[in-house]
């Protein structure tokens, strides 16, 4: 396959991805709303970032350096040894479910059942949830490697739907319910998700005239189950070892990604009641970026590691496949740059009164505006740094990702430390500008990677990140405008009669 024919292919699976998660913000956005009227923030609190953490970190530690591996390198691979890889998820997630469900239970501060009832349950429903997601990791891996676009359209956005029919109902009839509602309605997300996949390559290999079709690598159902023969190894070594590069990497980047609620959580800086209003500021204030940027990074890692090839350099690959990802590259990281100045410029002016029409009065005073206004400028640092993680990530070779790994482990701590310090300093708008810092880092470092691959060719796509100045005098001036309009409607606002 050409490196055009995977871009297309790249592109249709990152509109569609946007789509996706169009439809997932959305419904998320008119649930919150909805939640907030009828439970406590305490609860929210508790769902939103100490269950919700539980359940992101086992998925993150049992899969994600599996799916970037098995992704990665050339389309001859023996699919049965990645297939035995990936079945490896399972028992790894078990044991992180039931290692960080102890640790929640055992560990970590319980709340006041009278405020916060069902607790333990939650914690053991919502660990379980995620063994059950990791049942699907191969069949999602192979969908994602054939770039299956309507099967990740149909099965997300089915069970997502399902999931808030269903917790909306339940918070409606029977809101003393407290935890079990969330609790259900994560269970059955992930049993209908992994089912949608399990079912679709169940009738595409019950065909064989669709199977050939689909040129997919496997013929049956019980070719998707592991297998061992004497003539092989059980997996491919090379993959294992990439895996476990990988693996070290995410353990990293998952702290600096779920960092806040690591330090919220672990040291107690905000109260259950603070730490739903901070998630709720924090959710609104990533909706644009994680709508646009989130499936655009994925499907575009896709693209760049399938036209690249990690250990060989940019002048020793095919040159057009070269020139074709640095012409990518440069408009994406020109897509992320106008949108994040774009947010950044408006989003600082209109954070209350936006709040004001979301939440009403629990989020438009008090720290929310100033919360939402700091994020404006974290989304722009959080656009960029998708766009370079993506392409670097999909171009380093396993050595230099293990070179990676020690400077993700100096940020780690430094950004744990400065999280720490700056909320005791300033109160929770404090893990924002240590997200900054953070994200700041983590450019620099994509950034040097960047230009010393294409350092020899002559292609330049950094110059992506830069703006002509009657661009930036136009934002500027922007910015000055909505400013002194909301400084205006404030001061109506607040005049005595």
């Amino acid at each position: 396959m050409g490196s055009r024919e995977v871009l297309g292919q790249a592109a249709r699976l990152a509109s569609s991805g946007l789509l996706l998660q169009v439809l997932f913000r959305l419904i998320t956005f008119v649930l919150n709303a909805f939640i907030l009227r009828f439970l406590s923030k305490e609860i929210v609190g508790i769902v939103n970032v100490r269950l919700t953490l539980l359940y992101s970190t086992t998925l993150f530690l049992a899969r994600e350096a599996f799916r970037r591996a098995c992704l990665s390198g050339a389309a001859q691979r023996d699919w049965s040894q990645t297939l035995n890889l990936l079945w490896l998820t399972v028992p790894l997630g078990v044991f992180w479910s039931l290692f960080l469900g102890w640790v929640w239970l055992q560990l970590l501060e319980v709340p006041d059942p009278h405020v916060v009832p069902h607790y333990g349950t939650g914690v053991v429903v919502f660990g379980f949830s995620a063994v059950v997601e990791l049942l699907g990791e191969p069949f999602w891996v192979l969908a994602q490697a054939h770039m299956f676009v309507k099967l990740k359209v149909i099965a997300e956005s089915l069970s997502v739907i399902l999931k808030s029919v269903l917790t909306a109902l339940l918070v409606l009839w029977l809101p003393h319910w407290g935890l079990y509602i969330f609790s259900l309605a994560q269970l059955f997300y992930t049993t209908v998700l992994v089912l949608c996949y399990v079912i679709y390559f169940a009738k595409i290999l019950g065909s064989p005239e669709s199977a050939k079709q689909q040129a997919l690598p496997v013929s049956s159902m019980t070719d998707l189950l592991p297998s061992m023969t004497k003539s092989r190894a059980f997996v491919n070594w090379e993959e294992a070892k990439l895996t476990w590069s990988f693996f070290k990497q995410s353990f990293l980047k998952q702290i600096l990604t779920e960092g806040e609620r690591y330090v919220m959580t672990f040291l107690n800086v905000l109260n259950f009641g603070d730490q739903g209003v901070y998630d709720i500021v924090n959710n609104l204030g990533s909706l644009v970026a994680r709508l646009i940027f989130q499936p655009i990074e994925e499907s575009f890692y896709i693209f760049f590691a399938k036209v690249l090839e990690r250990e060989k350099d940019a002048t020793l690959q095919k040159q057009e496949d070269v020139a074709v990802a640095a012409a990518v590259l440069e408009s994406l990281l020109k897509l992320a740059l106008l949108t994040g100045l774009t947010i950044t410029v408006f989003g600082f002016a209109y954070s209350q009164l936006v709040l004001d029409i979301y939440g009403g009065v629990m989020l438009s005073s008090g720290s929310g505006p100033v919360l939402l206004r700091a994020y404006c400028l974290y989304v722009l640092l959080l656009a960029i740094n998708g766009v370079t993680e993506c392409f670097t990530f999909a171009a380093m070779s396993k050595e230099e990702v293990d070179r990676y790994n020690f400077t993700m482990l100096a940020l780690s701590s430094s950004f744990l430390m400065l999280s720490y310090v700056l909320t005791r300093w300033c109160g929770s708008v404090g893990f924002i500008l240590a997200n900054c810092f953070n994200m700041g880092i983590r450019i620099t470092q994509s950034l040097r990677f960047i230009y010393r691959y294409y350092r020899k060719s002559p292609h330049r796509p950094l110059a992506g990140l830069s703006l002509p100045p009657v661009l930036l005098g136009t934002f500027a001036v922007s910015g000055g405008i909505t400013a002194a309009s909301e400084g205006i409607d404030n001061n109506f606002m607040n005049k005595p009669d």
